[in-house]
């Protein structure tokens, strides 16, 4: 039960509503816009609905994994199944292992493996995101900050936690360079706003 409880996390994280909207589309999500497989791409490039759709796809994947590892085999695989759910949206099977930087999935994990810590995670996040104007930088203060959260609320999390944080910054290497280039654009419901602003 615990390799199926791993194996199946894995191959839900390999579901990408980013790319099967996409394809809905008629369009590669990962040649337009950023070229990342993840919610704020499909926000840029298809818009507000289908960004809430693969949004909630990503998160509940996440959840559901980890809920299911800890139903078939106990907490502990519950958690390896957080590392695989998290791993197959990276790097999924079914799109030549290229997916997105894993922030919606990762949120869905946490919101399974200790629901506060999600929260104090997201509104981290959310206050760098309206600050900022940037997705970007709500991710990596996020993926930072989650750290010494995790130590404070969900210790035997630490280690599976910091892993995934790492890679989530790591993933975000480009948004890290155009941010120091003062290069990153702000998310497009910023740009908007400002549009307004200008009278457009």
């Amino acid at each position: 039960m615990n390799i199926v409880a791993i194996v199946i996390a894995y191959l839900l994280g390999c579901i990408s509503p980013a790319i099967i909207l996409g394809k809905i589309y008629g369009i590669d999500i990962k040649k337009q816009g950023s070229g990342n497989a993840g919610t704020t791409n499909v926000l840029r490039v298809l818009g507000g609905k289908a960004a809430v759709i693969t949004l909630l796809v990503d998160i509940g994947k996440g959840s559901i994994a980890v809920s299911l590892g800890n139903y078939l085999a106990g907490d502990k695989i519950g958690m390896i199944c957080a590392f695989a759910v998290f791993c197959g949206h990276l790097w999924p099977c079914f799109y030549k292992f290229k997916g997105g930087k894993g922030v919606a999935t990762s949120f869905g994990v946490i919101l399974a493996v200790h629901p506060l810590l999600a929260l104090m995670s997201l509104g981290c996040a959310a206050v760098l995101t309206v600050l900022s104007k940037r997705m970007s930088v709500g991710s990596l203060s996020a993926a930072v900050m989650f750290v010494p959260l995790c130590f404070w609320l969900k210790p035997e999390f630490i280690y599976v936690g910091s892993l995934m944080a790492l890679i989530i910054i790591i993933k975000h290497r480009g948004n890290i360079k155009r941010l120091i280039n003062k290069e990153e654009p702000p998310m497009s419901i910023f740009e908007r706003k400002n549009g307004d602003k200008n009278g457009k």
